[in-house]
C-alpha cells in the first residue's frame, strides 16, 4: 500500500468509518511481513485504536457484538477501473479535483485503470488532459496504454462473457498494462482497439472496454491468452492468471447515479441487482422518472443512465459479489465543495438529508473503505429530502447523486405482496404457514438463532403463529428474513378484529445472519421489502430499551414510543398511526402483550 500522506488516511478513517471497517480495511491493506523474518514494514495499526470513533457514526443493524471479520489479505494489486464519462464537458476545476480523488485512492490501496469516454474527436486530447492532472499531483503518476487492447474480427466468433454487455475487445499485450500497474502507476486506456486482423486502430466502445478490462484483470479472459513456450501454465488450455483484484466499478458521469422513479428523490441511494435491475431497466426504458428528451439521442439523460445501469449489471457479473459500482458525478467526485463544508458545518451546499451531528462524507472514499452508501437505502425519503433554515435564509437543496450497485441477491415474499401488499385474510380463510412446504424451516430457525444469539423454542412458535401468519420475507438463501403476523387487540376475537378493521400488522421477528450484520445490505433490503411491498400502510413492532439497534430502527420509523412499565419501546411506520387514538391504542396492546418464544425461560424479564 503506498501511504505518501499518513495525515490523510487518518482524517479519512477518523471521518468516514467506524472501528469494525477501519480494522477490516487496515487488516486487507497493511503490509505482510516479509519473508525470512527481515525488517517489518512500518505499521499502520496503530491509527485506529486511539483516533477512531469509539461510537458508530452511521447506525447499523448489529444484534449483539459485533463480529469480528478478518479478511484475507493478497499480494495482487487492488484496483478500481473508472470510466469517466462526457471528459470534453468537465472544466478543469472538476477534472484536477477527480485527479486529485483518484490519486488520494491510490495512497488507500487503490490503483485506479481509468477509461476515458468522450466523442472520438477528442480521444487523444481528453486522454492526455487526464494525464497531465495526475501527473501534477507528483510520483509515480499516470501512464497511458494504448497497444494492450485488440479488438477479434467480426467474422470470428467468441464466446460472450455478458449477454447485457457483450463485447469483441480483448487484452493482446497483457504486459503493457500489468508492468505500470506494478509500479503503482494510475493508467489512462484510451477506447481505442487493434483490430488483429487488419492491424488498425480503431476507435472502441468505452463500456466494452471496461468489461474487457474487468475479464481480464480477473483471469476469466479465455481464448486470447498468448502461450509462452517455456511456461506450460499459459497454454490456452490452462485458465488465464488473475492479475488485480477489482474491487470496484466507478462511474463518473455528469448525469450523476441511476434516478429514482420520482424526479425530487434524486439519484438511487443503493440498487440490488439481482432483485431490481429489470424493473429498473424498465422504468428507463419508458421513460417513467419524467419527460425526458429522444432515448434514441446517444446524449439522452435515459440512454447513459441505461447504459451505466447495465455496465454495473455486465462487471458485476463477472466479478465476486463483494465488489461494487459507484455511480456519481464528476463534480461529487471531484469533492469541489469540501473547503466550504469543512469551513462551514451548516454550509447550504451540503448533502441533502446528512444528519447535522455527522461530518461530510466523500462517497468514492467512504464506499471504498465501508462498501457502504453514505446514506442508507432504507432511510425514509423525507429523511434526505432538502431542509431549509429559515433563521438563516439558507436551503440544503442538494439531493443524492450518488449510486451504489452490487450484484446482491434475490428477495423472496410468501404471499407474493409485490402488487397489491398483503391485506388481512377472513376468519377461518386459508392462510400461510411456517410449516408449508415453500418454507425451509430449519434454515429459517438457524437464521433467528443466528441473528439473536439465542435459541428459539420452535414448537411454541409455531403454535402461537399458527392462526396469525401475515406472511415472510427472505433475502438471498436464508441471509436474512422478517416474520410479520396479524395481530388482535387484546379482549377482540378474530371475527370482530378483521371486521372493525383492527387487525394490526406486527413485525413478529428480523433476523440476519451475523456475518452479514452492519455489512452487505441485507438489513436494508428485508426493510424495504416489508415497508414498500408488504406492508405500505404500515406495521408495528418492538425492541428491548436497551437494544443497540433501536437507532436503526428509529431513523426507519415514523415514531417510538417507550412502553411505561416495560422494557419494551415501540415502533411504527405509516403516518395514519401517529394521528389515529385507536390504532396506536392497538399498537401499543399487541406490542405489551406478544408472548415470547425463546428456549431460555426469559420471556417474563422482557
Amino acid at each position: 500500500m503506498l501511504i505518501h500522506n499518513q495525515e490523510f488516511l487518518i482524517t479519512v478513517l477518523e471521518s468516514a468509518v467506524t472501528k469494525r471497517d477501519a480494522r477490516a480495511y487496515l487488516q486487507t491493506f497493511t503490509p505482510k511481513s516479509p519473508a525470512g523474518g527481515g525488517k517489518k514494514p512500518p505499521s499502520t495499526g496503530f491509527i485506529m485504536y486511539d483516533t477512531i470513533r469509539a461510537v458508530t457514526e452511521t447506525p447499523r443493524f448489529i444484534q449483539g457484538p459485533e463480529p469480528e471479520s478478518v479478511p484475507e489479505r493478497d499480494e495482487d494489486p487492488h484496483i478500481v477501473i473508472v470510466k469517466l464519462s462526457e471528459t470534453q464537458s468537465w472544466d478543469d476545476t472538476v477534472m484536477d479535483g477527480v485527479a486529485t480523488t483518484l490519486t488520494r485512492l491510490r495512497n488507500l490501496g487503490f490503483i485506479s485503470v481509468i477509461v476515458p469516454d468522450c466523442h472520438p474527436d477528442t480521444i487523444d486530447q481528453q486522454t492526455v488532459r487526464v494525464l497531465k492532472a495526475i501527473l501534477r499531483l507528483g510520483l509515480p503518476g499516470a501512464k497511458i496504454v494504448d497497444s494492450a487492447i485488440w479488438k477479434q474480427p467480426e467474422s470470428e466468433t467468441r464466446p460472450r462473457l455478458s449477454s447485457v454487455c457483450p463485447t469483441s475487445l480483448f487484452i493482446g499485450f497483457p504486459e503493457a498494462l500489468v508492468t505500470p500497474l506494478k509500479q503503482g502507476h494510475i493508467l489512462v486506456v484510451p477506447p481505442r482497439a487493434l483490430c488483429d486482423e487488419t492491424m488498425k486502430y480503431t476507435n472502441a466502445n468505452s463500456d466494452e472496454l471496461v468489461v474487457a478490462l474487468t475479464s481480464f484483470f480477473s483471469g476469466i479472459q479465455f481464448g486470447h491468452q498468448p502461450p509462452a513456450d517455456d511456461d506450460p501454465s499459459s497454454q490456452p488450455s490452462a485458465r488465464p492468471p488473475r492479475r488485480a483484484l477489482v474491487d470496484r466499478i466507478i462511474v463518473l458521469d455528469p448525469h450523476g447515479g441511476i434516478p429514482s422513479r420520482k424526479q425530487e428523490e434524486g439519484a438511487r441511494v443503493f440498487i440490488n441487482l439481482e432483485e431490481q435491475f429489470d424493473v429498473i431497466q424498465k422504468d428507463l426504458v419508458a421513460g417513467g422518472r419524467h419527460n425526458l428528451p429522444n432515448p434514441a439521442d446517444p446524449g439522452a439523460p435515459r440512454t447513459k443512465h441505461l447504459e451505466n445501469l447495465r455496465l454495473a449489471k455486465a462487471t458485476l457479473g463477472i466479478l465476486p459479489s463483494s465488489a461494487s459500482a459507484v455511480i456519481t458525478s464528476p463534480a461529487e467526485a471531484a469533492n469541489i465543495n469540501d473547503v466550504d463544508i469543512n469551513k462551514n458545518g451548516n454550509s447550504p451546499d451540503r448533502f441533502a438529508g446528512e444528519v447535522r451531528t455527522r461530518k461530510w462524507q466523500h462517497p468514492l472514499i467512504h464506499n471504498l473503505i465501508t462498501d457502504r452508501p453514505i446514506y442508507s437505502p432504507s432511510l425514509p425519503m423525507g429523511r434526505l429530502k432538502p431542509s431549509t433554515e429559515a433563521s438563516k435564509g439558507l436551503t440544503t437543496s442538494r439531493m443524492p447523486t450518488t449510486t451504489l450497485a452490487k450484484k446482491g441477491m434475490p428477495v423472496t415474499i410468501f404471499p407474493d405482496a409485490r402488487m397489491l401488499g398483503w391485506h388481512a385474510p377472513k376468519p377461518g380463510g386459508p392462510r400461510l404457514r411456517l410449516t408449508d412446504t415453500c418454507i425451509d424451516l430449519p434454515r429459517l430457525l438457524h437464521l433467528i438463532n443466528d441473528s439473536f444469539s439465542r435459541k428459539l423454542d420452535a414448537e411454541h412458535y409455531l403454535r402461537r403463529l399458527e392462526d396469525s401468519l401475515a406472511g415472510i420475507i427472505i433475502a438471498g438463501e436464508y441471509e436474512g428474513g422478517a416474520i410479520l403476523t396479524w395481530e388482535r387487540p387484546f379482549g377482540l376475537d378474530e371475527e370482530t378484529a378483521y371486521n372493525s378493521g383492527r387487525l394490526v400488522p406486527y413485525l413478529d421477528k428480523f433476523a440476519v445472519l451475523k456475518k452479514w450484520q452492519g455489512a452487505g445490505g441485507v438489513a436494508d433490503i428485508v426493510f424495504n421489502a416489508m415497508v414498500h411491498d408488504c406492508f405500505p400502510s404500515g406495521v408495528c413492532w418492538r425492541s428491548r430499551k436497551d437494544n443497540p439497534v433501536n437507532k436503526w430502527y428509529f431513523e426507519r420509523s415514523c415514531g417510538e414510543r417507550k412502553l411505561p412499565h416495560s422494557n419494551w419501546s415501540m415502533f411504527w411506520t405509516g403516518p395514519a398511526a401517529t394521528l389515529d387514538d385507536q390504532m396506536m391504542d392497538d399498537y401499543e396492546d399487541v406490542c405489551r402483550n406478544v408472548v415470547p418464544s425463546w428456549a431460555d425461560n426469559r420471556n417474563v424479564m422482557e
